[in-house]
């Protein structure tokens, strides 16, 4: 699958996405998309010698078995979790009442009610709780992973305390689920071309509807509209400002009012149709006119990402990027973003790049299939105003072919 398709940033009705077909379910095949990302879970598992995996991220429920219930309310209530066995029962435990929800998923062996000892649920029955989910786990650990060894991602104190009394020993499936998630499939390069496809039709109403007296929530609201009534699912940040508010950067979505001519810069961080990241980032212009000091930093930021995107191919390590990446200059150094690039998926994945001062990752290569963004940021130490820009890439054969198509500005 080619995304390398190029733009004319002269041609005025790209930026309309409105009338651009959708990707139809159909086109995906979702039997394979599920096989396919379980079976990198299983084989990640036994890369690292363990029997199993306790999931409670939504997220990575979500890669594993494809369920969905309340993503942002358990990303924060220990309420539901799966448990993955290299050979046994796929389980899901499944919140008060909402086993039917994922009756239709065959990799799902068996639905059970979640045991939650989570205090918001359990109150003053907290300690009875989640003596009743450890013997569901030792059960679980005298069928499935005899070596009471077992990977959770999300966990609190108590429970880990109370598995290690009985001898079961938890190590972090983070790095598990992160590693398994990081090549991805023909099925699942649509599914992100189809998020990509809606966040891009957000982003092109923003650019058409900003308009001075409108306030930064305004118009940051018309992205999340587009994803919903798209079928997307939400948004990871509100990571949009402008004027003098772009700088120093990550100051989120306000009442400010727009001012004419003012910078207005944003990341989309935006989870879409089947789940899927579509994380770009742009900056307009009030009046799509920048003045010479907008068009230097925009200038600054297009050669930023340009330079580093072409510095990988498969096989490039992340040493050998990071040693060869844009030099940013001194007096833009203390305002830098947190990394020059990233891995995309179901949401922000690993590898995390970071510039030379700030460590990072150094270790691995990248890889074909891997999916990822180009970051920059740049606003002066001190500055009036910052500009934002963002790419998303699939690493192909020989080189990063771009995903992200929504125009760049012609300045």
């Amino acid at each position: 699958m080619k995304f390398n398709r190029k733009i004319n940033p002269n041609n005025k009705t790209e930026h309309n996405f409105i009338t651009k077909k959708r990707l139809k379910e159909d086109e995906i095949d979702f039997n394979k998309l599920r096989s396919y990302r379980l079976d990198r879970v299983k084989k990640e598992l036994e890369k690292n010698n363990l029997e199993a995996c306790i999931l409670f991220d939504p997220v990575n429920i979500r890669y594993a078995l494809d369920t969905v219930n309340m993503s942002v309310h358990n990303m924060h209530n220990l309420t539901r979790y799966c448990f993955v066995p290299i050979k046994g029962p796929v389980i899901l435990y499944e919140y008060f009442n909402c086993e039917k929800l994922s009756e239709h998923l065959n990799l799902i062996d068996e639905i059970r009610p979640a045991i939650s000892w989570d205090y918001f649920g359990n109150g003053s029955q907290v300690d009875a709780k989640l003596k009743e989910w450890i013997n569901e786990i030792s059960d679980l650990s005298n069928s499935y992973f005899k070596s009471k060894k077992i990977a959770i991602d999300v966990l609190n104190g108590p429970a880990v305390l109370a598995l290690d009394k009985i001898g079961i020993k938890v190590v972090d499936a983070k790095s598990i689920l992160e590693k398994a998630r990081v090549i991805k499939s023909l099925e699942e390069l649509k599914c992100m071309k189809a998020a990509l496809e809606v966040a891009e039709i957000g982003v092109s109403k923003m650019r058409n509807q900003l308009k001075a007296g409108m306030t930064e929530d305004e118009l940051w609201s018309i992205l999340h509209k587009t994803n919903i009534e798209n079928g997307g699912e939400w948004i990871e940040c509100r990571i949009l400002s402008s004027g003098v508010r772009t700088n120093p950067w990550m100051q989120e979505s306000s009442n400010k009012v727009i001012q004419k001519g003012e910078i207005v810069s944003f990341d989309t961080d935006m989870v879409g149709p089947y789940g899927y990241c579509a994380d770009i980032s742009r900056t307009f212009v009030e009046g799509h006119k920048f003045n010479d000091q907008q068009k230097n930093l925009y200038k600054m930021a297009l050669d930023q990402i340009n330079h580093n995107s072409r510095l990988i191919k498969p096989g490039t390590t992340f040493k050998e990027f990071t040693e060869k990446s844009w030099i940013l200059p001194k007096e833009y150094y203390g305002n830098r973003y947190s990394v020059m690039l990233h891995g995309i998926g179901l949401c922000d994945e690993w590898p995390a790049i970071r510039y030379p001062t700030d460590g990072g990752e150094r270790n691995g290569a990248f890889e074909k299939n891997m999916t990822i963004t180009i970051e920059s940021y740049i606003g002066k130490v001190g500055g009036k105003e910052g500009v934002k820009l963002e790419q998303q890439y699939l690493v192909g054969q020989n080189n990063l072919e771009l995903m992200s198509h929504h125009p760049l500005e012609d300045i």
